[in-house]
């Protein structure tokens, strides 16, 4: 049989885009752990930002450079930089053999049976692109995904992902639960809810979010143990969310907020409502209804109009909030959106220094809140073995898998964890953002 293997690249979206093509390929194609010793090769690109597009080109470069070596056959660029860039990738990489738009991932098993020597472009309809269906995991067996809407309408004047993805387009609940039921059948334990934005849930559906009696549904599933909550849009968690979130055991207390910025008059050209005052507000509320809440954010430096006295208040802000995770990326002017056209642009290596400011000042405050863990007990979900560091390593509530730290553990021989195991961990120290202890049950 003709091996097919899968890269995929970017969030934990495109991810799920990945399980579901590797479903629909696995019956008539015998499906290779490693893309570069398949027949074959699947890229499933990201085309977010300038970071995620360069990373996309050298994947494709290196798999380019393989099949003129004989080691690959045949590639096949989808995702969403074959969705914006299609005829681009067929024009700069004569050795691609097709480019799949999103709206074509369905067809991929008939598009890999068809290739020849004649590159093809598949670009469908990007709202025919699967909301549900058979999914072959590309994760962890006991760890999963679960995207609950496609596409997005906030339009942040930044951001090119309606372009790409198009409308918000949520998955009927029913769908979800049942998605969500076969998953804890094979084994999953953590299921983290995604979409670009999960707290519009349904509004499309229904006429209003119901995040909150999707989480309920869930929650009763009998397997899953962990649901974590990614996406959160930060004007929209309403209190009805916060009781689901205090009420529900299996939803750990972590929420993923990204905020991009804490000026109002930034936020505003980024077509994103609040400000400071508004933002100091929720994340205090969150604080104190919700004890011992984790708290990501993600923001942007450089964006257009940053001045630094703008720019002094977002370093003062991260300093007074002490996020417990928090991602920082210098501002990227994508074409085709708004912003890109935007006066004041600021030089890339001011963009960069911000940034890296803003995480240096993390840095510290993640490390003085590891701190505090120092000699206390934390469940652990084990995901496996350091053969180098000669320990076991898993996560904890307070982290989310591919984005945050791990924890670190020894345990006696005759007391050691399976993957997937959860497990009583004491803390003893920390190492830069990882803590190191070990098992204690």
């Amino acid at each position: 049989m003709v091996k097919v293997g899968i890269v995929s690249l970017g969030c934990s979206k495109n991810l799920v885009d990945s399980e579901r093509m590797l479903y629909k390929l696995h019956g008539g194609f015998a499906l290779e752990a490693d893309a570069a010793l398949s027949d074959v090769a699947i890229i499933n690109t990201c085309g977010f930002i300038q970071s995620a597009k360069e990373e996309a080109i050298e994947t494709i470069l290196e798999f380019t450079a393989l099949k003129k070596e004989g080691k690959v056959k045949r590639i096949v660029v989808t995702g969403c930089l074959a969705e914006r860039y299609n005829k681009e990738l067929l024009t700069e990489f004569p050795e691609v053999d097709a480019v799949v738009g999103l709206g074509s991932e369905d067809k991929i098993a008939e598009i890999i049976a068809s290739l020849d020597d004649s590159p093809k472009l598949m670009m469908g309809d990007k709202c025919n692109l699967p909301l549900s269906g058979g999914r072959i995991s590309g994760t962890l067996s006991f760890i999963s995904y679960l995207k609950i809407a496609e596409g997005c309408d906030n339009c942040c004047t930044y951001c090119a992902i309606p372009q790409i993805r198009g409308k918000m387009r949520s998955v009927p609940m029913e769908t979800l639960v049942s998605e969500a039921a076969e998953l804890a059948k094979s084994g999953v334990k953590e299921l983290n809810i995604i979409a670009q934005d999960i707290t519009r849930y349904g509004e499309d559906l229904y006429g209003e979010c119901k995040l909150p009696e999707l989480l309920e549904k869930i929650a009763e599933i009998s397997g899953i143990q962990w649901i974590r909550l990614l996406y959160c849009y930060p004007e929209r968690i309403t209190d009805k969310l916060i009781d689901t979130i205090n009420k529900t055991d299996k939803i750990v207390k972590y929420l993923d907020i990204p905020i991009q910025h804490c000026d109002g008059e930034i936020l505003q050209r980024m077509n994103r409502p609040g400000d400071e005052q508004s933002l100091r507000a929720l994340i205090a509320g969150l604080r104190a209804k919700i004890p011992g809440i984790i708290l990501r954010t993600t923001l942007i430096t450089g964006f257009p109009g940053e001045t630094d006295e703008k720019f002094s208040c977002l370093c003062e802000f991260v300093s007074d909030m002490k996020f417990d995770r928090l991602g920082c990326f210098p501002y990227s002017a994508e074409e085709g959106t708004p912003a890109a056209s935007f006066p004041d642009q600021i030089d890339d290596e001011i963009k960069l220094k911000r940034a890296e400011i803003i995480t240096d000042t993390q840095s510290v405050i993640m490390g003085q809140n590891n701190n505090k863990y120092l000699d206390s007990e934390l469940v652990v979900l084990t995901e496996g073995f350091d053969r180098y560091a000669e320990c076991f390593f898993g996560r904890s509530y307070m982290d989310a898998p591919d984005i945050d730290g791990k924890i670190f553990f020894t345990t006696e021989e005759h007391n050691k964890p399976y993957p997937g195991d959860y497990v009583t961990v004491r803390i003893t120290e920390t190492l830069d953002l990882d803590l190191l202890g070990f098992r204690n049950d």
